[in-house]
């Protein structure tokens, strides 16, 4: 009863869209945050489109597999695949693309559009393959993630940001911290021989840690 309910509720989504998108195509740009059907027209549309998917997307989002998740995305318009993980953040429906094995923490934001001041902005996200996004961070529109990046936990990109193949990035803004190494051959045999030398694991890890923070704040 609960995924008849969902694929109804994206059907009929998808119908309203379908018609909606031939009166006016969704496109990108910056555009004046107005009611003004003069003006304000692409702003009128985003909103009218952002109502149409909600309850679906809800719907989706509260199913415990991720591919529901991805399938709403899929029928909306966004480039997913299944092997992607995305059920745990919030991602926006349109003008975004994702490669293979990405995987969104939970609480993260993944924006193709953002309100700054009287201004909508719409940009193409790119989200490349292996790329994982930590818990509570955001992606504003026109980010590119190149392949086995990381975005660390509570971090944000800024609009049009680029984040290099095979780096971490933190901080607000994301700034490179260091490369990745964590999707690499021969990982696991690294990590059993440092296991004996706990204390050695806990120091490098504080000093790592602290690197983090800003002694001048």
């Amino acid at each position: 009863m609960y995924l008849t309910l969902v694929f109804v509720s994206l059907l009929n989504a998808k119908l309203i869209l379908i018609i909606i998108n031939l009166i006016h195509k969704p496109k990108e740009g910056v555009f004046i945050r107005k009611v003004d059907h003069k003006i304000g027209k692409e702003y009128q549309y985003w909103c009218i489109r952002n109502v149409i998917k909600r309850w679906p997307i809800w719907l989706s989002h509260k199913f415990p597999l991720p591919f529901l998740d991805n399938i709403c995305l899929k029928l909306f318009g966004v480039k997913t695949k299944f092997s992607n993980s995305l059920f745990t953040g919030w991602i926006d429906t349109e003008f975004i693309d994702f490669g293979e094995e990405v995987v969104s923490g939970q609480g993260s934001i993944i924006q193709s559009s953002v309100i700054v001041g009287n201004l909508l902005i719409i940009r193409t996200t790119i989200i490349e393959d292996n790329v994982k996004i930590g818990a509570h961070s955001v992606v504003m529109p026109g980010t590119t993630i190149r392949k086995n990046a990381i975005l660390a936990a509570s971090s944000m990109t800024t609009i049009g940001q680029e984040l290099e193949e095979g780096w971490i990035y933190l901080g607000v803004p994301a700034k490179k911290f260091k490369q990745n190494v964590f999707h690499e051959d021969g990982l696991e045999e690294i990590i059993e021989k440092q296991m004996h030398d706990i204390d050695q694991i806990r120091k490098t890890y504080e000093k790592l840690y602290t690197k983090r923070y800003d002694k001048h704040v």
